[in-house]
């Protein structure tokens, strides 16, 4: 039985991608004004508003999101990894490196996602996947190589920072695929808000100001558009692929943010980014292109469904 990948959801992936892409190498624009704490709590509080915004135009009004008691722990903990630790460590990640090199290094995310996917939560795997994680570690490890972030102590810790934040929205992508059916908007802007408060509140008890307008503005819209929508959107995708493969198609965001960074900020490059690069492209060409199928077989039964990637490994049949 061949398994085939609802459009909507590979679209959706894929959308979250270009936002979230995007969203690093703008966001590197106020490393030098703004410190970790404060820029990570206002990119948040521009997805938590925005987000809350448009879910109350949508429903014309206030209503519950129809979460049950057991799912309240997935969130809150899919909470404190993406939306507090995350982004504080991507944050100081981008004072110690380029955007480039680091979007790129932001391929980490969708390998740590699938093996949590994998071994915690019993998705299923093959050798090609396995492969390309290999490929894409590879070149992570060529990107934290000395000379391609400024020395061996920047670029060693730069890259320990960004695969630490990666491996928080990894934890981040799994928990929030346990609460994946219930409503998008709500999850993603009750994420921003949360991780809002935590970060500026942290900020403001360390003596740190808010920001001029002219800063604190593009900031919220960069919060509202490369992780709001972005997220809305990635656990919209959840729904119909799973964690694994939603990671995989997200993995074409750390390409838009390094062609961007290269190409609209003109960052600097040397031999081992474009080696790094390539060998990222080739494992994510070898998740992309992998094709999932296997025979099932059933005794007498009767039921009625849809099936969509991984929930046959998910569910039992009575």
């Amino acid at each position: 039985m061949k398994i085939t990948h609802p459009p909507s959801a590979v679209l959706a992936a894929l959308a979250a991608a270009a936002l979230f892409g995007a969203s690093t190498p703008f966001a590197k624009q106020f490393v030098g004004e703004l410190s970790a704490l404060l820029l990570a709590g206002l990119l948040y509080l521009g997805s938590g508003v925005g987000l809350s915004a448009l879910r109350l135009l949508r429903d014309r009004g206030w209503r519950a999101p129809g979460l049950t008691r057991s799912e309240w722990p997935w969130l809150l903990g899919a909470i404190a990894c993406g939306g507090v630790a995350g982004p504080t460590l991507l944050m100081l990640g981008l004072a110690r490196c380029s955007a480039a090199s680091a979007s790129l290094l932001l391929n980490l995310e969708s390998v740590l996602t699938a093996l949590l996917a994998w071994v915690v939560f019993k998705e299923n795997a093959d050798r090609r996947v396995i492969l390309g994680m290999l490929l894409i570690v590879l070149g992570g490890l060529l990107l934290s190589w000395p000379g391609t972030s400024g020395g061996a102590v920047e670029g060693w810790a730069g890259a320990a920072l960004i695969a630490g934040a990666c491996l928080c929205w990894a934890l981040d992508n799994n928990l929030t695929r346990q609460v994946s059916n219930s409503d998008a908007l709500f999850i993603a802007g009750l994420k921003g808000l949360v991780a809002a408060a935590v970060n500026i509140g942290l900020a403001l008890l360390l003596a740190q100001s808010l920001p001029p307008w002219r800063v604190t503005g593009p900031v919220l819209l960069i919060g509202f558009l490369g992780y709001g929508v972005s997220l809305a959107l990635f656990v919209l995708a959840l729904r119909g692929l799973g964690a694994a493969r939603s990671g995989a198609y997200f993995g074409l965001a750390p390409f838009l943010g390094a062609a961007i960074a290269v190409g609209v900020f003109r960052e600097s490059t040397s031999p081992l980014f474009w080696g790094a690069g390539f060998l990222m492209a080739l494992g994510l060409w070898l998740h992309l292109t992998e094709q999932h199928s296997h025979p099932h077989w059933h005794g007498d039964m009767q039921h009625s469904h849809p099936h969509y990637p991984d929930m046959e490994h998910r569910h039992e049949h009575r």
